[in-house]
Parts: C-alpha cells; structure tokens; sequence
C-alpha cells in the first residue's frame, strides 16, 4: 500500500470505513431480529422466513447493482445503500404491535437491497484504485477489506446481543439508526465522485457474465455460502439458546467471537496460502482449501452425540478457519478476474449467486433445524462443499488462461 498515491489510500480508507459502519449496523440488526422473534415464540422455519426477501433481493440487487454501478458510479450505489438501511432501519422503530411478520419481512428486504449495494460497491471500487499488474497488492486489499468487514459484523452480533439485553429493540434501533445517518453524511460530500463509472453505456444485458471463469467461480461461491448458512444463521443461535441455555447476550457475543475471528483469518489469508513464491493465489489454492474444508461440518455432525459442548466448539472454530481462507481466496479471484471495464458488473454476478447460497442455506437452516436437528444441517453443509470441489476443479489454475475473454 505504500507505493499507491494518498488521495487513492485516503479513498481506499473511506471505502472501508463505510463498509465497517454499514456492516456493524447488518450484523447487530441480524442478531436483533433472529433474538427477539425467538423471545416471542416464533419456530425457526418462520424466524428463517424473516430474511426470506433479505436473502432473495440481495440476488436481485446484485445483478442490478452491479450495472447501475456501472452506469451512475460506485460512490452513488455505496451512499444508496447506506440510505436504504437508514430507511430499513426506520420502518423496525414503529410501535412492537405493528410490527407484524409481513412489515418485518419488507424491512428485511429493503435491508438486503441496502447490504448488497453497500458490498458491491466496495469490493469493486477497489478494482479501480489498484494497477491491475499488481495482483499481490490487490489480493491484500481485498483481503483487508473481507476481513476486517467480517471482523466488525462479529462485533455487530454481539452489539444485536447486549442491546437486545440492555436497551429493548426499539432503542437498539434507533442507537444504530443514528450512527449510520450520521456515515451518510459523511459520505455524500467525501466519497470520491464518479467512482467506477465506465467510459461506455453498459447495456443491462451485460450483468449476465459471459465469461466462463467468473461463472464456475459464482457457482463455487453459491455453494459455499451455502454449506456456512445451512447451519449458522438459525440454526446455531437457536440451538444453543435451547440446548446450553445460553442468554441471548451469551449467544450473540459467542457468534460475535467466532465471526470476529473468521474475519481476522481472511485478513490474513495472503500469508498463509500466498506461499513462499512470488506468485498470487490462483484457482488450485482455492480447491486445496475447500479440500481442507469438505469433511469437517461432516465429522462435527457424527460426534455431537459424545460431548455436544466441546465437539460444537471444536467443530465450530476448525470450520471457521479454514472456511475464512476458502471465503478470501474467492473475494481475491473475483477481483482479479473482472474486466477493467464494467468490474462492478462481473462482481455484482459474482455476489448474485453469493446471496442466492445464501438464501437456500437460511431456508434450509430454518426448515432442516426444526424437523431434524442441527446434525442433518451439518451434514447438508458438507454436501455444499462437495459441490464446490467438483465445480472448482473446472476453475482456470492459469491467471491468463483464455476462459471465453480475458480475465
């Protein structure tokens, strides 16, 4: 970072302070939402329900975001989202009798809208701000990014937790409500204008790749984010609510803990798969590690029965681990492929099938939690990640192989 110009690192460092705010607010209003439904006796197939339209216009707003990026500029689609959460954000302060599951769904997908544009317009603005040639400085970039991004929604489910505790929903709302309109603020006079916009019109048609390459890479994606939200998003929360008897700050600062960790992997993930050559992380890194990851969610389903507590957290932290350099490997590639021009849009495909895994691995948390156990979600999980080995052995191991354009 020391040889790029101070207005491209003052930029980078705004990027990355928007996207901190903006994800400490996600991460504590997830929390929030999945901890007081379940106060009020909601089951966890419903409680999932509630992100149903978060999850399914996140799918949406990936493929539009990614265009309308291209079209109007980063700096514009980053300060939309940070305005549509503030709007979310709103809509949970009316009266507790109003909010019904229906309000609390629109809100959850205004929410979505928010996330996804906020996501797509960081990780694409760095594309712009870093040489292409230098693939090593742009994988640390956006392993900062990534990690530091999961680091602070670690924090944010905790802050969910001890709000939930402290204040009551209604007053954790409005806490976080005015912190993010205060970043907007922020943001509209000092994001730098015309961030990412290309030269050309980008027709809409272009927000479906047609290179081969980011479409096996946004299949793997699809899959992993699958095999992680399966069993974390409902399920866990829920089980050990019930089954340890954990109060809902204990739940929230454990999953606080564990993502915060995560997060601090994938910050340093070009340490550990970068190697000792010269050469930036590629596609067989990125099978390698999903490799390491397939049997784990597996072998922790088998042992539950022995010593719940200690396989859990065993499992748990072998998982995030190895799940957190799988996740930045990915984050760097898709970088890396996008074209110079419309990279928003080859991210926004790319994010597309991130939030459609994740919309089936919530459904399914909540549906397969309910009727069969966390047991039958970790083993699901370990099926996801076999999908994304068998797709990954198709990725290109060649930085400049020909994939159907070039990358």
């Amino acid at each position: 970072m020391n040889n790029a110009p101070t207005n491209q690192i003052k930029q980078y460092g705004l990027i990355t302070f928007n996207y901190w705010v903006f994800t400490l607010s996600d991460g504590a209003l997830r929390m929030l939402v999945v901890l007081y439904f379940h106060q009020l006796g909601y089951e966890p197939l419903s409680i999932a329900l509630l992100f149903l339209f978060y999850e399914f216009f996140g799918v949406v707003t990936n493929l539009v975001g990614g265009w309308l990026g291209a079209r109007i500029g980063l700096n514009r689609t980053m300060n939309l989202g940070l305005g549509l959460q503030v709007l979310a954000l709103l809509m949970l302060t009316v009266p507790t009798a109003a909010l019904t599951v229906p309000w609390v769904m629109a809100a959850q997908a205004l929410s979505g809208i928010a996330k996804d544009l906020n996501k797509m317009s960081a990780k694409s603005a760095i594309k712009s701000l870093v040489k292409n040639d230098n693939q090593s400085t742009l994988y640390k970039w956006v392993a900062i990014l990534t990690g530091s991004k999961n680091t602070l929604k670690g924090v944010g489910f905790f802050l969910g937790g001890l709000l939930l505790t402290l204040y009551g929903f209604q007053e954790a709302i409005w806490i976080m409500l005015t912190v993010l309109a205060i970043t907007l603020v922020s943001s509209l006079y000092l994001l730098q204008k015309d961030l990412g916009k290309t030269r050309h019109k980008a027709k809409f048609s272009e927000v479906f790749s047609k290179s081969r390459s980011i479409n096996l890479l946004s299949a793997a994606r699809l899959c992993l984010f699958a095999s992680r939200d399966v069993w974390f998003v409902v399920a866990l929360p829920i089980f050990l609510h019930q089954q340890f008897g954990w109060d809902f700050w204990e739940v929230g600062s454990f999953l606080a803990a564990w993502v915060i960790a995560y997060g601090g992997v994938q910050t340093i993930a070009p340490f550990i798969t970068g190697k000792k050559s010269a050469r930036p992380a590629n596609a067989k890194d990125a099978l390698f590690w999903a490799l390491c990851l397939c049997l784990i969610p597996a072998i922790t389903a088998y042992c539950l029965s022995y010593s719940p507590s200690l396989i859990l957290m065993v499992g748990l932290i072998s998982f995030g681990i190895v799940f957190a350099l799988n996740s930045a490997l990915h984050s760097f590639l898709i970088v890396s492929y996008a074209r110079e021009e419309g990279t928003s849009m080859d991210v926004g495909f790319y994010y597309m099938a991130n939030a459609l895994g994740r919309l089936i691995g919530t459904v399914l948390s909540g549906a397969v939690f309910q009727f069969y156990g966390i047991e039958a979600c970790l083993y699901i999980s370990s099926v996801f990640i076999l999908m994304t080995i068998l797709i990954s052995i198709k990725l290109p191991h060649d930085q400049n192989e020909e994939t159907g354009e070039k990358i």
